[in-house]
């Protein structure tokens, strides 16, 4: 992944904003148990025939500070204090019932801590024993007889169907919750992922630069070295053999003249060369123009000289890329020109430049004599001139790749791909 696309993807995470409801939902949740409780004890207050009213109201401060230390101060949370906590409330709440009836409003409290304190299917047993607590208020205490052992079975069951569908829906609405929280988690975690993901990235493009910038120094001395020994030495070498030539044959003016005319010859095509290495040193092209204009004119060049075709073709939206990557490709375009040149023969040669999302590729394709890559692979390394080898070496500098495919009497197609680098990546 590059560091652009890392960087889109860390921005499009979302960030976890409360709405109202989660705002309040704590201090209702927190509040409905004391309000229940105060609402039960002054009804039980107004009526001046209600029994027990005294022992009723000590148990209902009892029931206030065992849910203010359990439950306001989340012990309750902590598994097994939740059953004990629960426990506690159903026995508090249950002797309540016992003694005044209008308690039943505060046992309602206990589905909505059987669904929210209980862990597990803790939860089921907690809210039968709340249903057995609110039916028994609802009876008007426990059952003594037939008719009110029915009514007690019926407001049973109805409280238990009314508790399991609201703790149902509950325990929906909690599971998405914790899911949604977990999800905000998880893309918080790829968020900080990616940050760091980016910074290391910039780290490498920079290392990988700095690297390729310091290599490249010994490469261009390692190249003109042998440039200067497969051409410059070779052609001075030659232009001597003919000179000595010519004034040993100072009798014969056929001879001489072929002899100078071939040193003459000699001499143009390594000023030819001298030419060529001197232009493969000069960056200010790049500095002036983009990548694919300063192909189409190499390519132009190239073909007036050797008198072939050459034709520059780009595909994708052609971008600013850093000098390093922009410089390799143009020294692998002239290298690949360079090798048709002198080993080819070729009639029409095509290059094709091609800006993807992540690379960038040159494809230098000839309809020349070919040769086998396997072969060639086997040479030693002073053979046959610098060619592909110092394209290789400068595309791997890079972390590209560089692919050869070729066949005798069928051509050959060069193919080097570099990684994206922007031009602000210095």
């Amino acid at each position: 992944m590059s560091a652009e696309t890392a960087e889109e993807v860390a921005v499009a995470i979302p960030r976890a904003t409360p709405t109202v409801w989660e705002r309040v939902q704590g201090p209702v949740y927190d509040a409905i148990p004391y309000f229940v409780l105060i609402l039960s004890a002054l009804l039980t207050l107004a009526n001046p025939d209600q029994a027990g009213r005294g022992p009723a109201l000590a148990l209902s401060a009892l029931a206030a500070v065992w849910i203010y230390l359990m439950v306001t101060r989340r012990v309750a949370e902590r598994h097994p204090l939740g059953l004990v906590y629960f426990a506690g409330f159903t026995a508090l709440a249950g002797a309540l019932v016992l003694l005044a009836p209008p308690f039943g409003i505060f046992a309602w409290v206990g589905y909505l801590h059987a669904v929210g304190i209980l862990p597990g299917w803790w939860k089921i047993p907690g809210v039968v024993a709340t249903a057995v607590v609110v039916a028994t208020s609802q009876a008007g205490g426990i059952p003594h007889d037939q008719a009110t052992t029915s009514l007690f079975l019926v407001l049973f069951v109805v409280n238990v169907c009314l508790a399991g569908v609201l703790g149902a829906f509950a325990l929906v609405d909690v599971r998405r919750s914790a899911e949604q929280k977990k999800t905000i988690e998880q893309l918080a975690e790829a968020n900080r992922k990616l940050e760091a993901m980016m910074a290391e990235n910039a780290g490498l493009q920079a290392q990988l630069l700095t690297q390729a910038r310091e290599a490249g120094v010994l490469d261009e001395r390692q190249r003109m070295a042998r440039e200067i020994h497969d051409t410059l030495a070779q052609g001075l070498t030659g232009i001597i053999t003919q000179l000595e030539a010519a004034r040993q044959a100072a009798n014969d003016p056929s001879a001489w003249r072929r002899h100078l005319d071939n040193a003459s010859t000699l001499a143009r095509e390594s000023l030819r060369e001298a030419r060529r290495s001197v232009q493969a040193l000069r960056t200010e092209a790049l500095d002036t123009a983009r990548l694919p204009e300063v192909l189409a004119e190499l390519a132009r060049r190239w073909a007036e000289v050797h008198g072939v075709a050459a034709e520059v073709t780009t595909t994708g939206e052609p971008r600013p890329l850093h000098p390093e990557v922009e410089m390799t490709l143009l020294r692998t375009a002239q290298e690949a020109l360079t090798n048709v040149a002198k080993h080819a023969g070729a009639s029409r040669v095509g290059l094709t430049l091609s800006y993807m999302e992540d690379v960038v590729a040159l494809d230098v394709r000839d309809d020349g004599a070919g040769f086998d890559p396997a072969r060639l692979s086997e040479q030693a390394p002073g053979e046959g001139g610098f060619g592909l080898l110092a394209m290789r070496q400068r595309v791997r500098r890079l972390a590209g790749r560089l692919d050869v495919e070729s066949r005798p009497g069928a051509g050959t197609a060069i193919s080097a791909s570099v990684p994206v680098i922007p031009a602000e990546a210095r």
